[in-house]
């Protein structure tokens, strides 16, 4: 191989000071240790003789994919976490937390759509996120003009993961044969010492998905192939890792045992119950005194004479007589002596409790689980639940909980290809991506209909807990307290609703709370003037002249 990389490469423009080193080397977070270039697919001590190479490893977990089952638990989670519509993108870029202009935020946007387009992401989708979880792995070769740069990416073209091999290795200095153990003991101060650097790259086989090509991959060590420089290749992976080997698995590792057992279960289960399912007959032929070959020979007559000659074709559905096909299942024909009970047929009783699935659903479930799909998900029997959020399973919180973790995975994909398009068209540097990167979030479409649920139902309790907290507000508790404990709102959301609110009032859309009447919960200007006069004030009333006046005696003289 050549040691000039095909690609190209994002350098940064201020390097790192000579005094920031390290004896460790930069880690990775797709492996522990660095690799070791023995060959293109690396060499492993198989100790569970489950896999010798990362060839095998996502070989395995294509076959995998190809089970009844576990295609039903991918599909499930792929569907969970991208949600195809007909008028909104699956994903979409928030800039909302980042700290920068309105005219750079829009030109990221038009850059993150230009990728979109570039991986026709609104058709693929979900083929691309199906390919990342089985693999666990997925490859983009970023190709652009190298004659002119600054145009950015033309083209996202998928690579296999079969052909690609992420290689890390220590650069060599010419005459370096000394350990650093043996370097560091002559000197005095260890900073002096000139530590390593590590080199990191692509190594791209073409040959190495073919069947022919697998054979002299696995074999000679596939050391051919093309190396290529690690900013050309966009890498996502799952994040899982085996610590003692250092490779990358798939979220379907772990449920490659369970998976083995359900195979196993059934098998042997389809295998039991046709061989014990039918009643078979016992035929107890008197043979008197005959000698050994003529009693066979009888026997063997009464056989020809009596046996169902009828056979079934179940690919053309005759039914025909034909002597050359026998039965799996025989009926037991046995000579008895003179002296016995003669000739007697008994039939012998088919297997019992052959409806009993008890171990088939204990390793499903265990499947299912493995995969961290719910298994009431999977039985298809109860429908979706739109009670109250406290009736759902914690199975359904913990499986949303996980695919929000695999969106935050895949969106490194998108975090690659768009810092590589900002920097190429000069719209950022590569020490401004690495200020930027952390606060560049990407908006998944959702249709998890628990996670809507939840949502009301959380905001349906705070709204019963503000109301009956409203007494209080003011004698013992503040707006402020209450917006933030009991309404969990943010720094953030409460100055956006302050400027929302005043807004509105100053539109007209809602009235002004300092102008309502708390009393009557009607506005001053459209209330009545006889309401509202002063009604503490106590009504005097009116005084009658004649009502003090002495009563008018009878007439007929003095008492």
């Amino acid at each position: 191989m050549s040691s000039k990389l095909f690609g190209f490469s994002i350098e940064n423009s201020e390097p790192l000071s000579q005094s920031a080193v390290s004896p460790v080397p930069p880690n990775n977070e797709d492996s522990v240790d660095h690799y070791a270039t023995s060959g293109f697919f690396g060499s492993y001590v198989d100790l569970e003789g489950v896999f010798r190479s990362e060839f095998d490893l996502i070989k395995r977990y294509r076959e995998m994919s190809l089970h009844p089952e576990v295609d039903s638990a991918i599909e499930d989670i792929v569907n969970e976490a991208i949600v195809s519509d007909t008028n909104d993108s699956p994903v979409e870029i928030e800039l909302s937390n980042l700290n920068a202009s309105d005219g750079i935020k829009t030109k990221i946007r038009k850059e993150f759509k230009h990728i979109l387009d570039l991986l026709d992401f609104d058709k693929k989708s979900h083929e691309i996120y199906r390919n990342w979880y089985i693999d666990g792995r997925i490859y983009y070769h970023k190709i652009i003009d190298l004659k002119n740069p600054q145009e950015g990416i033309k083209e996202l073209r998928y690579i296999d993961a079969m052909k690609m091999r992420y290689i890390r290795q220590q650069k060599k200095k010419p005459g370096e044969t000394q350990n650093l153990n043996n370097q560091l003991r002559g000197l005095k101060d260890p900073m002096e010492y000139d530590f390593p650097e590590i080199e990191e790259f692509f190594i791209y086989n073409p040959k190495a998905g073919n069947s022919a090509g697998t054979t002299s991959a696995t074999q000679s060590g596939g050391s051919q192939g093309i190396k290529m420089a690690k900013d050309a290749i966009t890498y996502c992976t799952s994040g899982l890792v085996d610590r003692n080997k250092g490779i990358t698995l798939s979220y379907l590792h772990k449920a490659i045992k369970a998976l083995n057992q359900l195979r196993m279960i059934e098998d042997s289960l389809v295998i039991y119950r046709l061989s014990r399912a039918p009643e078979r007959r016992i035929f107890y032929i008197d043979v008197g005194n005959l000698p050994k070959v003529k009693a066979e020979q009888y026997l063997r007559d009464v056989m020809n004479r009596y046996r169902n000659k009828l056979v079934y074709d179940a690919n053309t559905g005759e039914v025909r007589d034909d002597k050359k096909y026998l039965s799996m299942l025989e009926d037991f024909w046995l000579p008895r002596r003179e002296g016995g009970r003669g000739t007697e047929i008994s039939t012998l009783p088919g297997g019992q409790n052959l409806g009993e699935i008890t171990d088939i659903e204990y390793f499903k479930k265990k499947l299912y689980r493995a995969l961290n799909v719910p298994p009431s998900r999977m039985d298809g029997e109860g429908g979706f639940n739109l009670g109250r959020s406290s009736e759902i399973l914690r199975d359904e919180l913990k499986f949303t909980k996980f695919v929000g973790r695999l969106r935050k995975r895949f969106s490194n994909m998108f975090n690659d290809m768009l810092k590589t398009q900002l920097i190429l068209k000069n719209i950022v540097t590569p020490e401004d991506w690495e200020k930027m990167s952390e606060h560049i979030q990407y908006d998944f479409l959702y249709d998890n209909h628990f996670s809507e649920l939840k949502d009301a139902e959380l905001m349906n309790e705070r709204l019963s807990l503000l109301q009956s907290a409203e007494p209080y507000v003011g004698k013992y508790y503040s707006q402020d307290y209450v917006r933030r404990k009991i309404l969990r709102q943010t720094d953030m959301e409460i100055i956006e609703q302050d400027k929302l609110i005043d807004k509105e009032i100053k539109a007209g859309i809602i009235p002004d709370p300092a102008a309502i009447n708390p009393a009557t919960g009607v506005s001053f200007a459209n209330e009545d003037p006889a309401v509202g006069q002063n009604i503490s004030a106590p009504v005097e009333p009116e005084i009658d002249g004649s009502a003090t006046e002495a009563p008018e005696l009878p007439k007929g003289g003095e008492i």
